[in-house]
Parts: structure tokens; sequence; C-alpha cells
């Protein structure tokens, strides 16, 4: 296999040759965009029956004669059904998930005075409702439940809901209630794909309407939130996995063989590179690929071995770390990983990757399980303007102002000569001594004068 990984050398590149490196699996949905069209129309249409005949037809599932909300007995349930060990993994993760996302939590208000007597802040209040997906396809995924539904639950939101697809017998993989259970989330609805963005757009009987829906999915489910953008809100949607390793030679090419494989094992539609100035550690690199891949299911070894030696993966070679990074930073690479001995100088080089792990212990699974970052990251390159899932996203705030009488004697005629400049009569007339004469003939600015003197 090592033999057939293509070494991209950034400076015999053109161009064209350049642009295609930085390309995507998916950044074409147009197709999955006039499919989901009719998927969509149904669901608004016929509800929960619409989303019962998709479980059969996209899941093998027969939801008949079961709810399609999970009953709560089944979340009780699903502890037994799992090893003792495995659960208290997920409560490790779940704890270092609450106190990282707990750090992110804004404060309820805040208020200052730039001014003498004029006040400024914010209030945060946390979304009503929110829909949080957790896909499944290649396998089940507890970990997108820990991560989507902990934030929002630390935001504050009154009612979460996760939507993830049945199995085939028509319930919920455990592993994926006790997440959700850990996260403080008791509706689970069986439904997936592009109808359970349709469901959570319009609401059915059993799915109530959300106001936004977050979580990586399909290309179903991506484009199914592109169409319902004007309908329901989301973040950049997180596409294909994708990570660049940097190595500078200083650590052994395993580490960076090892770490390489990580993303590369998501599907044949991730993308993985290598990123390095060091021909010789490249070379150690694909010697030794084989040995790890051989220690793989033969599934995970095959999305690997199509990744990395089709379009969106191998090994990028440069010849100066400053055209490395530049790389790099043009990509903006979901995961990156920096393996150096000394990786500090490199990470703050670095500025659009939307995760960066430092050093030889850093292995990019960690982070996916285990340290409590988000694992939900934008794709694609749109860490250039978007950053990772978080409480942030579950919460939507309100500018506060307060003027006093003493801040309006400043603000208000600097005010109404920037609006008579622009044209706009109420706006001046509003702060003008229209107002002036009115407050000065009610209680209240006697009363705000008599309190300002007092102070």
């Amino acid at each position: 296999m090592s033999d057939d990984i293509i070494i991209h050398n950034l400076s015999q590149l053109n161009d064209a040759e350049y642009k295609t490196l930085l390309a995507r699996t998916e950044d074409d949905l147009s197709e999955f965009m006039k499919r989901v069209l009719p998927i969509i129309d149904d669901v608004k249409k016929r509800g929960d029956d619409a989303l019962r005949d998709y479980a059969v037809r996209f899941d093998g599932a027969d939801l008949d004669g079961k709810d399609i909300l999970t009953p709560a007995q089944d979340i009780c349930n699903a502890y037994d059904k799992l090893d003792k060990k495995f659960i208290k993994a997920l409560e490790y993760a779940a704890d270092n998930i609450w106190t990282f996302h707990e750090s992110q939590k804004p404060e309820s208000e805040w208020q200052m005075e730039i001014r003498p007597g004029v006040f400024v802040g914010e209030r945060a209040y946390p979304i009503d409702r929110v829909a949080l997906y957790s896909p499944r396809g290649k396998g089940s995924f507890p970990s997108v439940t820990l991560m989507t539904a902990i934030p929002a639950v630390v935001a504050g939101v009154p009612e979460p809901i996760i939507l993830t697809p049945p199995r085939s017998d028509g319930h919920i993989d455990p592993a994926t209630l006790v997440a959700a259970d850990l996260a403080g989330v008791s509706q689970i609805a069986k439904v997936g794909g592009a109808q359970a963005v349709a469901a959570a757009a319009f609401g059915t009987s059993s799915i109530p309407k959300c106001r936004k829906i977050e979580g990586p999915g399909s290309p179903w489910f991506v484009a199914a939130k592109r169409v319902l953008a004007d309908k329901i809100e989301s973040r950049l949607p997180a596409g294909p996995s994708e990570v660049i390793i940097f190595a500078d030679g200083t650590l052994d090419a395993r580490l960076a063989a090892l770490d390489i494989l990580i993303e590369a094992e998501h599907g044949p539609d991730s993308s993985a590179f290598l990123v390095t100035t060091s021909s010789e550690l490249a070379c150690s690199v694909m010697s030794v690929l084989p040995n790890y891949m051989a220690k793989m299911s033969d599934e995970r070894a095959g999305y690997a071995r199509t990744v990395l030696t089709g379009e969106n993966g191998g090994i990028i070679l440069a010849d100066t770390t400053e055209k490395a990074y530049a790389f790099i930073n043009d990509y903006a690479p979901e995961h990156c990983q920096v393996l150096s001995a000394k990786p500090d100088p490199h990470v703050a080089a670095l500025t659009t990757a939307s995760e960066i792990l430092a050093g030889a212990y850093s292995a990019g699974s960690l982070a996916n399980y285990m340290m409590g970052l988000n694992c939900v990251l934008p794709t694609s390159g749109a860490a250039h303007a978007h950053s990772p899932l978080g409480v942030h996203d579950f919460i939507r705030k309100a500018s506060l102002g307060r003027v006093e009488a003493a801040g309006f004697d400043e603000i208000a005629p600097l005010t109404e000569i920037f609006a008579r400049y622009e044209g706009f009569d109420a706006h001046a007339n509003a702060v003008s001594d229209i107002r002036r004469s009115i407050l000065a003939e009610s209680c209240f600015a006697k009363t705000d004068l008599a309190e300002s003197e007092d102070g």
C-alpha cells in the first residue's frame, strides 16, 4: 500500500493542482438537495406516518406499534445492556465534556457605564427548543450524543431533543441512550437523515417544532439542512472527517503513521494529509503504515487505504516550514496534530484549524472522546470563519441599554447631528428639543432629575 501513497511536492504544484489539494469530497451537494425535496415535502404533509415509512425504507426498522419517542424504560434498561467498563468510560468522558463546556457559559447579564449616565450590556437567553442529531451509518456514535447534548444542557435549553436513526429492531443503540441520559436529555426520537431535519423544522405529533438543529450527519442530512435553512437554524454543517498531521521530524515517524489513520478510518470520503519538510520522515511513515493497518478491521483499513491513496490524502512535502504553515492555514483543517518535541512555535503559526493538538501524547482519539473538547467541528475550510460547536451555539443574546438624564444631555445632540446627516428625521426628532420639552413637563423627568442631583 505504501507505494500507492501520493507525495505532493508543494514547490512543483501549479495553481490548479494546489487548489485541487484544498478541495473536499462534499463541496457539491446539489444532487442530494434535489433528492431530499420529496422527503421534506412528505414529512411536512404526513408527519409521523412519513417518518415510520422512511424508517422502513432507509433504516430497515418497522416502527409500527412502537413509539417514535423512546420510552423512559428503554433508557433505564440501556444501562443493563452495556459493559460496566464502557459505562465508566462514558461517565468519564461526560464529566470532562461538562467541565469544559461549563467554562464556556457566559454571564446571564452584564452592564457597564461607558459614559456618565449611559449604560450598555447584554443579556443571554437559551434557545428554547433545539434538535440534536446523532448519526448512524458506519456505526453508532454515543460520543456525538455527548458532544451535542451537553453544551445544549449547559446553555440551559429547556427542551432539547435527540434525533437518531433506529436500528433494524426498531430501538436506539443502548450506548446512545446512556449518553443521552448522562447529558440530561430524556427526549430521544427514532428518526434520521433528511426526514429528521424536516421533522424538526415543521414538527410532527411526536417531535416538536425546533428553533435549531445541530450535529454532524450524512450528505442527505446536510443537504436537508441547506434546503430548510429558512425554516430551522443551524451552524455550518459538519462534513466528512479531515486531518492534517504536521511533523517537523523531531519525533518518531511512527507517531505520525498512527495518528494519520485516526480520521482516515472514518470513511472513504475523509481527508488525511501528512505535512512535513522531511522526505526521510515521509518515507518512514509510508514504510510503517501497512503494519498499523494490519491491526485494523478490513472495513476500517479499506477506508484508510482509499483516503491515503486518493485525491484527498497522502503526503505534502514543503521546502520550508513557512510553506508548510501556509498550506495548513489555506486548508483550514478540521483536526490538526502538531508532532514536535517543541510544538508551541508551530501552534502559534497555525491560525485556521478547528482543533489543534500538540505534542507526542496528544493523539486525536483523546480529543474525539475523552478530553472534553467538542468533536463537532467546522469542516471543508469553514474554520476560516467558524468555531467548534459549543455552549454559544445554544444561546441567543439581547443587547441592553439605558440612558439617564445626565447621559442624555451629552449623547443626544451628537445623535441628532448623525441622524440629520443620514436624512432620518424621526431619528433626529426623537432626541431633539421635542423630547426635552415632553420630559420637562412630565413627573418622570422631574423625578429622574432629582435623583440625578441627589446622587
